[in-house]
């Protein structure tokens, strides 16, 4: 054995001395403090005798922690996630009363409550240590990622060292628009991607605004950029009328029939089909290697391993535990911030109680530690291409706004993840270029329940005759709305006389997307159009288009197609080269476009709602519960950005302008082949993985039985 490796294996053992001393010091303060926390026998001890059982009971709890703590954590895989999270915590304290019996002659006592608490400071404290340690210890980090990265190299089958060609990271920041990053930026909140662009140096990477479709959410722009197709998305969640079914991007189920029919669309399996890593994404982009991926997250079986991804994370007790702790400090955090809002009268402003400020530490904490981790174990596993999606901003936005100090906690530790990642590229087996890129943006802008007192929902059913609330009933416009209908009837208005009952039909289904509503009737099966809609409810589309609170309808009509109505009787049909752009002239350019490629989609709504926008202040109004909103047109939701490093091509060298997520698609792709040569799309990978050997590595994540995930496409 060589000296420096000597060295090595000295340092080692140093650490976990120091390791375990301080394991031993913090237990016997917390003996003192905490009354049911006893390390003596009844008779009572000497100070040696009681340091000595101090030092067998952080002995055996580290030695459980590093042996059971992998196999409980593989146990409860299929354990939800936010359920996990909490577990860690009476899962250590259930080591502790395991070490703790191990002492002889029983001198080590603790009570249930008091062990979950002594576990949880040891972790942390053992944590901390051994992370100064490792810091103060001649670069002891540095050599621990090279480790790992030829650990991976040396299993690679034909022994060869890691390849040539470099590999790409892209990273969804999302729901972070073009404008709040370059205000972030500029504000100094995120130091990394302002290097990047040049501040106080030279650039390294360029940023690109694009463009999205009209549906510019999530499941759209993800599965277009993954899959080269977003075609026949409408929207967040649709009614399908083939199958009766609501189909919700975020629904695994949805999730799972959306990448089968992109991928029969395009002919092959996706972005990452070659050599490439998806983690925490909505779809999968054909990768081999998977982690917190919904289209996959509906299968159950051996072969199912979404939730594998949280076992190399938490198979360290020091991760759960840290992980759990930032997770309960974010839960108060928002309760605070949400306390603040409501006492402070902000406005605009959500309901924040319930579960979700479990939902947003959840998004902010868990998610973001755990896809991380995995995008730092495929890095030093040298894969080619990997996709990874940060949401929370996205989750915070939707409840405090756009922007606002809320936000600007989230994008600082959004930056520190990419300097991590950026630190990490420096020890890979192969050269890394990282692409940060969103998916959307997000709008500002209260309610439509909260300005006009009544849900779009309730809009619809007044202008369809239909009973709705009193409280909506009685407000203005639910009065014009009933109007409207009677009117339309010809049947005089009486106050307080009875509300009109049509003849009883199936009720309209209303669903929304942020600031994007959808009506559907489900009694007929193909698209209504206009002249049937204005026959069976001819008080409706009146109402709906003159609405203060809505900016344009997208209708079908027999006579001359697709037609956007606005309020005073515009008329905007697509078909024909519009002179005047009526209602959408307010929405910036390629609006007539969108909402022309929105209405060829064979499960486009009735009528389609698109709320009001105020291009001053770049305000919409949410259908949802939201205060910072996206979904549809209007503002800085259809303007997410594109970072990438200046060593690849300029994405709009030749049209100029990037529109829509599969146009970002073949950018990226593009992007994939310029060091490695042409790629050729793969729509079925043969290759079948056992990820169960890999698990004690923290660079290794689940890889899905391939067989499987075809059935998928």
């Amino acid at each position: 054995m060589g000296q420096g490796r000597w060295r090595r294996v000295g340092s080692a053992l140093w650490r976990v001395v120091a390791v375990w001393a301080v394991s031993t010091l913090t237990m016997l303060v917390l003996a003192g403090i905490l009354p049911d926390f006893k390390l003596q026998s009844a008779d009572g001890d000497s100070a040696t005798r009681i340091a000595i059982t101090a030092a067998l009971g952080a002995g055996a709890f580290g030695l459980l922690s590093a042996l059971v703590w992998p196999l409980l954590v593989r146990a409860l895989l299929l354990v939800p996630a936010l359920v996990l999270g909490l577990l860690a915590f009476f899962l250590n304290g259930s080591l502790l009363l395991l070490a703790l019996s191990l002492i002889p002659e029983g001198r080590g006592e603790a009570g249930a409550e008091t062990a979950v608490v002594v576990a949880a400071v040891m972790s942390a404290v053992a944590s901390a240590t051994g992370g100064a340690l490792a810091v103060r210890d001649d670069d002891a980090y540095r050599r621990r990622l090279y480790r790992l990265a030829d650990r991976r190299r040396r299993r690679r089958p034909d022994g060869t060292p890691g390849p040539a060609a470099p590999g790409t990271v892209f990273i969804q920041l999302d729901g972070v628009g073009h404008d709040v990053l370059t205000d972030a930026v500029a504000a100094g909140l995120m130091p990394t991607l302002g290097r990047w662009l040049g501040d106080g140096g030279a650039a390294t990477h360029r940023l690109t605004p694009w463009r999205t479709d009209w549906s510019s959410q999530t499941g759209a722009s993800q599965l277009g950029i993954l899959h080269g197709s977003n075609h026949d998305v409408p929207a967040f969640r649709w009614y399908e009328k083939d199958t009766g079914e609501v189909m919700v991007s975020n629904r695994p189920a949805s999730a799972v029939e959306l990448q089968r029919r992109a991928v029969e669309r395009t002919g092959d399996g996706g972005l990452l089909t070659v050599d490439g890593a998806s983690r925490g994404n909505l779809f999968s982009g054909g990768a081999e290697q998977l982690a917190l991926v919904l289209s996959v997250a509906a299968r159950r079986g051996k072969e199912n391993r979404s939730r594998a991804g949280y076992f190399a994370y938490f198979s360290d007790p020091a991760n759960a535990v840290r992980t759990a702790l930032s997770f309960v400090a974010e839960v108060f955090r928002e309760i605070g911030e949400s306390t603040v809002a409501r006492f402070g009268r902000r406005r605009p402003r959500v309901a924040r109680g319930g579960l979700y400020p479990f939902i947003r530490a959840f998004a902010t904490v868990v998610e973001r530690d755990v896809v991380v981790a995995a995008v730092i174990g495929d890095m030093l596993a040298g894969r080619r291409a990997v996709y990874a999606d940060l949401v929370a901003y996205d989750e915070v936005a939707h409840h405090s706004g756009p922007s606002g100090k809320d936000v600007e906690k989230v994008l600082r530790r959004l930056d520190r993840s990419l300097a991590l990642l950026d630190q990490v590229a420096e020890h890979a087996p192969r050269a890394y270029r990282i692409v940060v890129l969103s998916d959307h943006g997000q709008s500002p802008g209260e309610t439509f329940r909260a300005r006009y007192g009544l849900t779009l929902g309730d809009l619809v059913r007044a202008g369809c005759g239909l009973p709705v609330s009193r409280k909506a009933r009685r407000t203005h416009s639910g009065a014009e709305a009933r109007a409207a209908v009677r009117a339309a009837l010809r049947r005089p208005v009486e106050e307080g006389a009875e509300q009109l009952r049509p003849v009883r039909r199936a009720e309209p289904i209303v669903l929304a997307s942020g600031n994007l509503g959808l009506v559907s009737f489900p009694d007929v099966r193909h698209r209504m159009t206009r002249e049937e809609i204005d026959d069976r409810h001819p008080a409706l589309l009146p109402t709906l288009a003159n609405h203060p609170g809505i900016g344009f309808l997208l209708v079908r009509s027999a006579e001359r197609g697709p037609v956007v109505l606005g309020a005073r009787g515009a008329e905007v049909y697509l078909d024909e080269e519009p002179a005047d752009l009526g209602p959408l002239a307010d929405f910036g350019p390629g609006a007539v476009e969108a909402v022309r490629r929105t209405d060829g989609f064979p499960h486009t709504a009735d009528i389609m709602v698109n709320s009001w926008y105020d291009p001053e202040e770049d305000e919409v109004l949410a259908f949802e519960e939201q205060i910072g909103s996206h979904g549809g047109l209007g503002g800085a939701q259809s303007r997410p950005f594109l970072l990438s490093p200046l060593v690849l091509s300029d994405p709009v060298a030749d049209s100029g302008e990037l529109v829509g997520a599969e146009q970002v698609h073949h950018v990226l792709r593009g992007w994939l082949g310029e060091d490695s040569g042409p790629e050729v799309p793969v729509l079925h990978v043969a290759a079948v993985h056992d990820s169960s050997s890999d698990q004690p590595d923290s660079t290794a994540f689940a890889v899905p039985d391939r067989a499987a995930q075809d059935k998928t496409h």
